[in-house]
């Protein structure tokens, strides 16, 4: 379980709640070396989709394109083969 301090809190919320996200670590929230609140991970339920939306963003630019233009390749192959 990671520990950190209130200040650490207050001056980073958004990347501790997206690290707690992502992560699924509960986190320990300290004031004067005493354990004041814990932070639990809600289970988190996505569908495929949602789960690699953003996934050409974290991909190399040449790469991001070649997977963006052969994904929507296929859904093209998918919606002419439904039209025949």
């Amino acid at each position: 379980m990671r520990k950190i301090t209130a200040t650490v809190l207050a001056r980073n919320l958004s990347a501790i709640l997206d690290r707690l996200a992502t992560e699924g670590e509960p986190i320990v929230i300290e004031r004067n070396n005493r354990e004041v609140a814990r932070l639990l991970p809600v289970p988190v339920h996505m569908t495929a989709l949602e789960a690699m939306g953003d996934l050409y963003r974290t991909l190399p630019e040449k790469a991001a394109a070649a997977w963006e233009r052969d994904s929507r390749a296929v859904s093209f192959l998918r919606t002419s083969s439904r039209k025949s």
